[in-house]
C-alpha cells in the first residue's frame, strides 16, 4: 500500500456567543479535516485542531511539503513516516508549531489507516485496557453569574457528563474560588471539577487560590501558573498545597514532557496529539509517565483523545464541551459514542471511527 494523495479541508463554525477565558476568547470552532488516499486500500480520516488564524498554512505544509516526503510510502509504518516529516521542523526561522500540528494531523490519518487495515477500533491497538471512560466538559467560561454556573452544571449531568474543568485565572483568586465553589454546590461532591488558569496566576496566587478551593475537592488544578517560570512553578504549587496538578498541553514535544515529570512538577500530563506530534508521539509521552507514576489526560480532541486514553491504564478523563463551545463534536461527527451516566464509550468503528456528516462539511468549508 502507498500514499498517493493528501486532501485538506478547513472548516470554521462561528459560535453562538464569545467564550473567554484566563487571557484568551474564542468566537469560532476551527479544524482541519485530512483524508489520506491510498493506491489500494483505506482512506486515512481525522480532523485535528482548533486553529483559526493558522489553519491555511498548516493545511499549505500538509500538502505542499509533508506530501512530497512521503507520497509513495506504506501508511501503516507511522515510525518511518513520521520521521520522514521531522526535518520539516529544523528550520529555526519558521514558526516550528505549525510545522508540528501539521504532522499530527498527517500521523492521526496514518494510524486510521491501521485500524482499518486491522478491522479494529485504535484504541484496541492501543491496549484496548477499556471499553469506555469518564467524560467531562471544558466550561465554566468568564461572564456567567453564579447561577448559571451552576445551571451549565446541571445541564452536564443531564447530558451524561460526570464534571467540569473550569476556567479561573481571569480574575483574583478569591473572585476565581468562589465561582469553583458555585459549580461545586450545584454539582455535588461525586461530580468532577478541576480549575484551568491556563496560565493565568502568578505563583502566589494560585496558591492562594488553592487554599480558598481545598475543601471544594478539586480533581487538579491545570496550568496554574505563568508560562516564563513554569516548571519550578507548578512543581512549588504541587508540593507547597498538595493539590494534583496537570499539565503539558502546551509542550510540544516529549523531551519537554519528560522535563516537567523529572522536575516533579505534575502528576497528570495533559499532552495534546493534535498539537504536539500526533498519536505517535503521545503514546511516546505516555509510557515516560509510566515511568514516572503520572496519569495521562489529552486536551480537547474527543474523538481521539477516547482511543489514546482508553488504550492504557493510566488514562484518565476524555474531554469535550457544551455544544456552544464545541459544534463540530456535537454536529460534524455521526460516529460518536454515547455518554451516559459520567461515562463515553469509545466508537467500535475501525480505526478512529470516525464518519463526517458531509453536508455539514460542505456548509462550514472555507473555500480560497
Amino acid at each position: 500500500m502507498k500514499i498517493v494523495d493528501i486532501e485538506v479541508t478547513p472548516i470554521v463554525v462561528p459560535l453562538a456567543r464569545t467564550f473567554r477565558g484566563s487571557k484568551y476568547q474564542m468566537s469560532e470552532r476551527a479544524t482541519l479535516i485530512v483524508r489520506l488516499i491510498t493506491d489500494d486500500g483505506p482512506v486515512g480520516l481525522t480532523y485535528n485542531g482548533d486553529e483559526v488564524d493558522t489553519q491555511v498554512e498548516i493545511a499549505r505544509i500538509i500538502t505542499d511539503e509533508i506530501l512530497p516526503l512521503i507520497k509513495g510510502r506504506d501508511p501503516s509504518r507511522t515510525e518511518d513516516i513520521w520521521e520522514q516529516m521531522k526535518p520539516l521542523t529544523f528550520d529555526i526561522l519558521r514558526d516550528r508549531k505549525l510545522v508540528i500540528m501539521a504532522m499530527s494531523a498527517v500521523d492521526s490519518a496514518c494510524w486510521d489507516v491501521v485500524g482499518k487495515l486491522a478491522g479494529l477500533p485504535l484504541y484496541r491497538l492501543w491496549g484496548g485496557y477499556r471499553d469506555s471512560l469518564p467524560i467531562i466538559a471544558i466550561g465554566g467560561y468568564y461572564g456567567l453569574s453564579h447561577g448559571e454556573l451552576a445551571a451549565e452544571v446541571e445541564a452536564y449531568i443531564d447530558m451524561g457528563i460526570g464534571g467540569c474543568k473550569m476556567k479561573v485565572g481571569g480574575a483574583s483568586p478569591r473572585e476565581d474560588a468562589e465561582r469553583f465553589l458555585a459549580m461545586r454546590k450545584a454539582g455535588g461532591d461525586d461530580f468532577i471539577l478541576m480549575a484551568d488558569a491556563n496560565q493565568g496566576y502568578t505563583q502566589a496566587e494560585a496558591l492562594e487560590f488553592a487554599r480558598l478551593v481545598a475543601h471544594g475537592n478539586p480533581r487538579w488544578l491545570e496550568e496554574p501558573v505563568r508560562w516564563d517560570n513554569a516548571r519550578n512553578d507548578l512543581r512549588d504549587v504541587r508540593y507547597r498545597t498538595g493539590l494534583p496538578v496537570a499539565a503539558g498541553q502546551s509542550e510540544v514535544g516529549r523531551m519537554d514532557a519528560r522535563d516537567l515529570m523529572a522536575a516533579g512538577a505534575i502528576d497528570v500530563c495533559n499532552f495534546d496529539a493534535s498539537w504536539s506530534g500526533g498519536p505517535t508521539e503521545w503514546l511516546r509521552v505516555a509510557g515516560c509517565a509510566a515511568c514516572y507514576g503520572v496519569q495521562m489526560a489529552h486536551h480537547e480532541e474527543p474523538q481521539i483523545a477516547a482511543h489514546l486514553l482508553a488504550g492504557i491504564a493510566h488514562g484518565t478523563y476524555v474531554e469535550c464541551f457544551h455544544p456552544d463551545r464545541d459544534p463540530l463534536f456535537w454536529n460534524l461527527l455521526t460516529s460518536r459514542g454515547e455518554c451516559r451516566d459520567g461515562f463515553y464509550s469509545v466508537p467500535q468503528g475501525p480505526g478512529l471511527g470516525i464518519e463526517l456528516d458531509e453536508d455539514y462539511v460542505a456548509r462550514y468549508r472555507v473555500n480560497g
